[in-house]
């Protein structure tokens, strides 16, 4: 079977194999974050000073999120040969990330049942004081409806969309922009052509903000470390190390064994995204790697339409690392301030979170937005226990990141596969090999875009 056609418009994920590994983006971006840790450990004033270096490169990449996203959704649908096929694809990865999400709550609330990381702690949820950034995120929480990311998913105005960098709100706008491109038939056949030249420009754009990641990576870490310090790692120890290793778990028994239904290996998957992984990493932003993240993806034959679709859409609707901070974080701070929760009560969190994580991402706080929701809909548990994990979230948001990339990461596989759309034979041979291969049957219906090189 010949690889599906991708259009030539797309990218193409750097070329790791012909260059030395001091060349390599990881390698760098490795080097920033254990500089910036010993920075920030060392002389924690500087590290803290550090911060705008780290927040700058951040606002870099979500400047041009919103654009790509934009471009990467209409030209996927201005591409498609029937609108059908993009409601399919749309159907179909909603179906998905609802099952990933539950598995997610699931495997978070039966390790900290499990594990049990809050008991002992005894914390009287009256001495509990909200303060500072927690305060707001509480009171964004109690605000907020379950029913939010329906009401939330319609913009005041399509410019206001791109300018909060609301991923959510510039997703529908761009498929009603690309629905009707498609509708129009040959009038709008220019635009689809000028959307995928666009996209060249922005893609190079990238280029050069991906050069600066070291410097943006070593400054988020030195930050981190020098205003929250090593001592917080120790604190709460038990508890993140449940989150992580619970995180790990997720990636490789479940996400591992969705991929193994695939005939797909989820290590060589993982090393194939080793650099937005470190990227991740370095920012503590699982957005910061959506670009590449989608390159990547189409590197690996995947429709850029399913890729148009499916990322974006899953970094709202599919935030696995996030479902398992919610329950762990619910369940642990009950567990802290001594609630007692039966099995009936944990699943009503449960299915709460299942509304609540939801449409959350990319905004600050988010993880504490979506569990002050959930706190304050069921009532149970003590919305102030917040604080008994507010020090150590982020820490806890690195792994959240990451694992929300790796869900995201399957998820579009699944869904190509799903649409008969993946050539597995073809994604083995370039994860064998760390690049894409020539293919001659490539359709030249663009111009194509220069490489993405890392460094």
């Amino acid at each position: 079977m010949a690889p599906p056609d991708v259009p030539t418009s797309t990218p193409s994920p750097p070329d790791t194999g012909k260059r030395p590994w001091y060349r390599q983006l990881y390698f760098w971006v490795l080097t920033a974050i254990v500089t910036g840790v010993l920075t920030g450990w060392l002389w924690p004033s500087v590290g803290t000073g550090l911060e705008p270096v780290g927040t700058t490169f951040v606002a870099a990449i979500k400047m041009l999120i919103t654009p790509i996203v934009f471009l990467t959704v209409v030209g996927g649908i201005g591409s498609v040969d029937s609108l059908g096929r993009v409601g399919r694809v749309g159907l179909k990865s909603l179906l998905y990330f609802q099952a990933g999400t539950l598995a997610a709550l699931l495997v978070g609330l039966v390790a900290v049942n499990v594990f049990q990381p809050g008991a002992g702690v005894h914390a009287h949820p009256g001495d509990l004081q909200l303060q500072g950034d927690a305060r707001e995120y509480v009171k964004s929480g109690e605000d907020q409806g379950w029913w939010h990311f329906l009401t939330d998913l319609v913009p005041d105005s399509a410019v206001g969309a791109f300018a909060e960098g609301n991923i959510l709100q510039v997703i529908f706008f761009s498929v009603l922009f690309g629905v009707a491109l498609k509708a129009v038939g040959p009038v709008g056949e220019p635009i689809v052509d000028g959307v995928h030249r666009l996209s060249a420009v922005v893609f190079k754009i990238l280029h050069y903000v991906m050069l600066a990641a070291p410097v943006g990576a070593f400054g988020a870490m030195a930050f981190t470390i020098g205003n929250y310090g090593i001592s917080t790692l120790t604190s709460l120890g038990r508890l993140i190390g449940l989150f992580y290793g619970t995180s790990a778990f997720f990636v490789i028994v479940v996400l591992g064994a969705v991929t193994a239904a695939l005939r797909i290996n989820i290590f060589r998957l993982l090393r194939y995204l080793r650099e937005e992984f470190v990227l991740v990493l370095g920012t503590s932003s699982s957005e910061s790697a959506l670009p590449r993240l989608m390159t990547k993806l189409e590197g690996l034959g995947i429709r850029r339409d399913i890729v148009g679709l499916t990322v974006p859409t899953g970094y709202s609707f599919n935030l696995d690392g996030s479902s398992i901070y919610l329950s762990l974080a619910a369940v642990y701070i009950a567990q802290a301030t001594d609630t007692p929760l039966g099995i009936g009560q944990q699943l009503g969190l449960l299915a709460v979170m299942i509304l609540t994580s939801k449409g959350s991402g990319g905004i600050t706080g988010a993880g504490f937005i979506a569990l002050a929701a959930t706190l304050s809909t069921v009532g149970t548990v003590p919305a102030a226990g917040i604080m008994l994990i507010f020090g150590i979230d982020k820490f806890m948001s690195e792994c959240r990141a990451l694992t929300n990339l790796a869900g995201n990461s399957v998820a579009t596989l699944v869904v190509a596969r799903w649409e008969k759309a993946l050539d597995i034979a073809y994604v083995n041979g370039v994860l064998h090999t760390g690049k894409p291969r020539p293919r001659a049957e490539q359709k030249r219906e663009s111009p194509p875009v220069p490489e993405l090189r890392d460094v």
